[in-house]
């Protein structure tokens, strides 16, 4: 991407370009992936009857609707984010608490199902570009913006799995703990619901406390390996195609 000469600027004047591409790379992925995320919420929440999320113009794409600022900084810092949650009214579905259950869960699968069109979309590229039936990397392309490309989708699909295993966390407020309220008992449920800014509070402390250590980094970091591998797996049938 860069020349010698480039590279040796950038060196001498302190500049970590990588890291700076890498922070741009995770802003403009954060900003396609949250809208599938938030509007999913809110498209399901509809099916089910509540049309709150619709009518303060949360089913969209534009990403301007649904970022928090700070979630926004966290993901291109540290590669985890968040956005403004989804209003939604329980008491419209007509099973409240399997309604906000499945609420809950549609962030996290979209986030899956939009991984494993990014895994289709790479894999299926490799072979049409290399012509062959072989997993190809980043380097098998020749042009700057092919690299670019593949960079970005490469991303993309890694944000994708990294918010949904990250959603899928079973404390407050996430969609892992919200799915879960549908099988615990009423009044721990109305407990949670009284205390939520207090827990969530709580949540992010620990969020910022486990950042810091490095086995639950590594064992955060494995499941999303695990996960990402799993999506690939999903897609290695296509290279059959290029024998």
């Amino acid at each position: 991407m860069f020349s010698d000469g480039e590279r040796i600027i950038m060196q001498d004047s302190g500049i970590d370009m990588v890291f700076i591409m890498l922070i741009v790379a995770r802003a403009i992925t954060f900003m396609l992936v949250i809208p599938i995320h938030e509007s999913a919420h809110g498209i399901v929440a509809g099916w089910l009857g509540d049309d709150t999320a619709r009518k303060e113009g949360r089913i969209t794409l534009n990403p301007f609707a649904h970022i928090d600022p700070i979630g926004l900084i966290t993901m291109m810092i540290l590669g985890i984010g968040w956005a403004k949650p989804v209003p939604v009214d329980p008491s419209k579905f007509k099973h409240r608490r399997l309604g906000y259950a499945l609420v809950a869960l549609a962030g996290p699968v979209s986030n899956l199902l939009a991984a494993l069109t990014g895994c289709f979309i790479m894999v299926l590229s490799g072979c049409l570009i290399t012509h062959s039936d072989q997993w190809f990397t980043v380097e098998s392309v020749a042009s700057p913006a092919g690299k670019a490309a593949f960079e970005l989708l490469s991303n993309f699909i890694t944000i994708n799995v990294t918010l949904a295993v990250f959603n899928m966390i079973p404390l407050p407020p996430m969609d892992g703990f919200n799915f879960l309220r549908a099988f615990t008992p009423a009044k721990f449920d109305n407990w949670v619901f009284r205390n939520q800014r207090i827990l969530s509070g709580i949540f992010f402390a620990l969020i910022i406390l486990g950042s810091r250590l490095l086995y639950v980094r590594v064992a955060f970091y494995f499941i999303i390996a695990a996960v990402a591998q799993l999506l690939y797996l999903m897609v290695s049938w296509i290279p059959l195609f290029f024998k």
